[in-house]
């Protein structure tokens, strides 16, 4: 469903959830019958592949029901314990007014405002400039916020963040995203449990495979077995890895289901809430490669209102750059852009660079005031004349280190 403007977009939303429940029972459905080729294997490793392939998919036939239950069950724990799930991940806790005056103030004046229900509002003790919002239901919504956020952005910067994660509220963002998350969670689950299943089994030489225990037992009894075996579980199983890894891929595909305009209408929709783009636009810049949240799992990063993160893990993130986005702001909504900040690794790194090297010489001394230096470096008494004065001294007052008694 294509998303033209704001409702079509909220819509989109809700028709790819429904979309993203469905494919997570087949991905489900995928893992069980790869498992029954496995469990078909190991009963009986001398058959074709034929005999292996019908096997399994009387297994998956027979096993459907109980992991359509199991997958349902996911569903609702992670509908009811997903905000407990991820604050065990991120460390966030529940803060009232008394707590944080000055951020409850902020997003209390935007809900009022707008005259949106207030969600939750956690903060998570983390150096990292970055913030989220979770919830699948009113009741549930969230907004997460790191105390560097905190320390690091002015009142109208933070207002502005607020805004942004208000709208991903708003326009049902955040919906999507936990139930992303939540198929990347039971997929990945499945997927480590048969690989663990599958590396506690060892394959012998007569085509057969057994527990690591007993295959060197049985690998000179299955000798003359060897010829009569087709190889068929050695491709039987080659087939059940490949099911595996496409599960698991497809469960990181489903990322590409998210459309990146929804950073952008984030963004748009804090300039509406706000009636500032610059502030949107300088808190952008302040957050720019400063967010990265330790131990936090890329599904989670994918929530943040900046994810920089790079690299093989996170080929399918959906975060525009920083750069598109402030450009966006300055093209659609007048902001004025500051300019990018100086690279953290940079800012750790001027420091040492302006530090004095050890051998330069010692600084001169200005004056008799001057500090240490000038107990070193008296200044020079002027050499006495043939009659007790100083030399060039018309009055004949004795001289001293200061000048004239």
């Amino acid at each position: 469903m294509a998303a033209y403007g704001l409702y079509t977009h909220i819509a989109s939303n809700k028709f790819r959830s429904m979309l993203l429940l469905a494919g997570l029972f087949a991905l489900v459905y995928v893992l069980v019958y790869a498992g029954a080729l496995v469990a078909e294997v190991v009963i009986n490793g001398n058959e074709t592949v034929a005999y292996y392939l019908n096997r399994a998919f009387y297994d998956l036939l027979k096993a459907a029901p109980f992991a359509t239950i199991a997958a349902a069950v996911w569903v609702v724990i992670a509908y009811f314990f997903h905000q407990s799930m991820i604050d065990a991940v991120t460390g966030g806790h529940d803060v009232t007014r008394k707590e944080e005056p000055r951020l409850y103030n902020l997003l209390e004046n935007l809900c009022i405002s707008r005259g949106i229900t207030m969600p939750k509002l956690k903060i998570m003790e983390s150096p990292a400039l970055n913030a989220f919002a979770t919830g699948l239901n009113p009741r549930q919504y969230s907004i997460t916020v790191t105390t560097g956020l905190l320390n690091a952005l002015n009142d109208k910067e933070i207002e502005a963040v607020l805004g942004h994660e208000l709208t991903h509220i708003k326009n049902g963002d955040v919906q999507l995203m936990v139930v992303a998350v939540i198929i990347a969670g039971v997929v990945g689950f499945f997927g480590e449990l048969f690989f663990r299943v599958f590396t506690n089994f060892s394959w012998s030489s007569g085509g057969s495979w057994s527990s690591g225990s007993s295959s060197s037992s049985r690998s000179s009894s299955s000798s003359s077995d060897s010829k009569s075996s087709g190889g068929g579980a050695v491709i039987v199983i080659i087939i059940a890895v490949v099911l595996i890894v496409v599960a698991w891929l497809m469960s990181q595909v489903v990322k590409l289901a998210l459309s990146r305009s929804r950073e952008y209408l984030a963004d748009a929709g804090s300039v509406e809430l706000t009636k500032d783009p610059d502030a949107m636009i300088s808190a952008l810049r302040k957050i720019e490669n400063r967010g990265e949240l330790p131990g936090a799992t890329s599904a989670v990063m994918e929530l943040c209102v900046d994810n920089p993160r790079e690299g093989f893990a996170d080929l399918f993130a959906t975060h525009p750059s920083v750069q598109s986005r402030v450009d966006a702001l300055i093209k659609f909504a007048g902001g004025h852009d500051p300019g990018p900040l100086p690279d953290p690794t940079d800012e750790t790194e001027q420091p040492q660079a302006q530090a004095a090297p050890q051998n330069a010489p010692p600084p001169l001394s200005q004056g008799p005031w001057s500090g240490a230096g000038s107990a070193a470096n008296p200044p020079p008494v002027p050499a006495p004349g043939p009659s007790g004065t100083a030399a060039g001294n018309p009055i004949g007052n004795p001289m001293g280190p200061w000048g004239r008694h």
